[in-house]
């Protein structure tokens, strides 16, 4: 009964967080505030809270961090070596006859990309080129850095990382031809939810006339062979398994050279310092933020016994009445909740792999979907939808406004499909 009540007031702060953050309240303070609400009244004793709430789990992300700091870098090299504005120039010029299929594509080549990629710092070094192509095709600020998430999210479906982590939960499930069967579907249900998502805005999509584009002297003199080096990153982890920093970090002087910023000492190392610090400032505040998560989202899993008593009680044993369920109540899969995997939602999927009323593949299926379409998608505790959003300077409220619907109903149909074929 207890843990029914500690439950009920868990539920009750994330209602409240939600609306807190819906209203437009800071929400770096929101995480600090139910990290220590949820340690609190999850009863988590004292000296278990200070070293695996609120110290450990920051200390963990410190190489995040860094590969954060790193993509950050090479965002802001791009941008003041004439790299990315150069690129736009060239990409509006091709987009001029046939915009709406340029976003489209744009859109695809991102979920490529990210099949394989996965972190804060490959969408770092991608987003900085591809959203001002998105918005220079007439996208408002929030359709365009929407679409531009969903196509990362969507092959989060097949992407390794991802599936390792829940496999710790469904161990029968393997990473092989029945499950991919089922992963690349779910990706395309939800490219095509974002190509209907970008048809609707279509009326925004525009022809960008070459001739009105009033270019900078520093991107006219960029090389043609610099225009791949925003995926150099991505190329060195796909090809060769180069981590995150040293891919960045070669990039980064591949960047220089090409540019011809490494002529002079001087002149290099002051363009390296002023982008060094730039690129700080860019982050440090999402940096702050981002670990005031961690400790909320430690707080959580810490807490999710709490909820195994009313989740044991409200289980379907019918697939298909699971899958409409999950789907109705996907949205609680936002700000780390119960639909969450990688929060609160950490107490769904031990319960639902706890009763064995499923196939493991349509249990994987049915906690995998909120997380990804809903979670990774669109909300804003996914650490790089918080970076672009922060980067980009739009409003919270509207992101998740513009975003949630169509993760939602994503997740409805992919929730669907899971349930026929994993009967």
């Amino acid at each position: 009964m207890t843990s029914i009540i500690i439950g009920i007031l868990l539920l009750l702060t994330f209602v409240g967080f939600i609306a807190f953050v819906m209203k437009g309240g800071n929400i770096m303070i929101g995480f600090l505030l139910m990290a220590i609400l949820w340690t609190i009244i999850g009863g988590i004793p004292y000296k278990d809270a200070i070293t695996n709430v609120f110290s450990k789990p920051a200390l963990d992300y410190g190489s995040t961090i860094m590969v954060i700091i790193f993509g950050s870098w090479f965002g802001r090299v791009l941008v003041d070596t004439g790299i990315a504005g150069a690129i736009s120039e060239q990409t509006i010029k091709v987009s001029y006859k046939r915009p709406i299929i340029a976003t489209i594509l744009i859109c695809l080549v991102t979920s490529f990309i990210f099949t394989s990629s996965y972190g804060v710092g490959a969408v770092i070094a991608i987003e900085v080129i591809l959203l001002p192509i998105l918005r220079s095709l007439g996208l408002p600020k929030n359709v365009a850095i929407t679409a531009f998430v969903m196509s990362i999210g969507a092959p989060m479906y097949v992407n390794i990382v991802i599936i390792k982590q829940l496999q710790l939960f469904f161990p029968k499930v393997v990473y092989g031809a029945k499950y991919l069967t089922y992963g690349f579907s779910a990706m395309a249900v939800q490219l095509l939810i974002v190509i209907i998502f970008i048809l609707i805005h279509a009326k925004s999509i525009h022809k960008n006339d070459a001739k009105n584009i009033s270019v900078d002297e520093s991107t006219s003199k960029v090389p043609k062979i610099a225009y791949v080096l925003p995926i150099m990153p991505v190329f060195m982890n796909l090809a060769f398994h180069w981590e995150p920093i040293p891919a960045l970090m070669l990039s980064i002087f591949l960047v220089l050279l090409i540019t011809g910023n490494l002529k002079s000492y001087k002149s290099a190392l002051e363009l390296i310092n002023k982008t060094i610090s730039q690129a700080i400032s860019d982050i440090s505040g999402l940096i702050i933020m981002l670990l005031f998560l961690t400790m909320f989202s430690a707080a959580a899993v810490k807490d999710t016994a709490r909820f195994s008593g009313i989740l044991q009680s409200i289980v379907p044993h019918s697939p298909l009445v699971l899958a409409i369920a999950f789907g109705v109540l996907a949205p609680l899969a936002l700000f780390r909740g119960p639909l969450m995997v990688w929060g609160a939602g950490s107490a769904t999927a031990a319960v639902l792999a706890a009763t064995g009323f499923f196939n493991q593949y349509f249990t994987f299926a049915a906690i995998l979907v909120p997380g990804v379409s809903i979670a990774i998608s669109t909300c804003i505790t996914q650490s790089w939808n918080l970076w672009v959003v922060e980067h980009e300077k739009l409003d919270v409220k509207k992101f998740l406004i513009t975003g949630v619907p169509f993760g939602w109903i994503t997740s409805i149909l992919n929730l669907l499909l899971a349930a026929v074929m994993f009967k």
